[in-house]
């Protein structure tokens, strides 16, 4: 995948530098209870961080599909529009070609009875 880079969305040194908690004063807790208080203290820290990165990416990727979908759809009936006219055209030719035809049989057989 090869797009451009979207200011709109911040990279993850952004969110993180934003969003990371003030450092608490360091009290001398034992090492097995600063080690617990860290991990839990990172761990929901890191889920609040996936969570808002997941909600901006998929806000971001829901309107670049949508985008492509229009675009593709868009793409998809001018193709098929150019091909039913140009279909529409081959058989209003073709009926008009039958209907003249047909008028001109009939004047001349009409004049050719008046001859008669």
């Amino acid at each position: 995948m090869n797009q451009a880079f979207d200011a709109s969305i911040p990279v993850l040194t952004e969110v993180v530098r934003e969003e990371a908690p003030a450092p608490a004063p360091a009290p001398a807790p034992e090492p097995a209870a600063e080690a617990s208080f860290l991990g839990t203290d990172w761990e929901q820290f890191e889920k609040e961080v996936s969570v808002r990165i997941l909600q901006q990416l998929q806000s971001r990727v829901d309107f670049v599909l949508e985008q492509r979908i229009r675009d593709s759809i868009a793409e998809v009936l001018d193709q098929s529009l150019r091909e039913l006219t140009g279909q529409l055209r081959e058989g209003l030719h073709d009926t008009l070609g039958k209907i003249v035809t047909r008028a001109v049989q009939q004047e001349i057989t009409h004049l050719q009875a008046r001859k008669k």
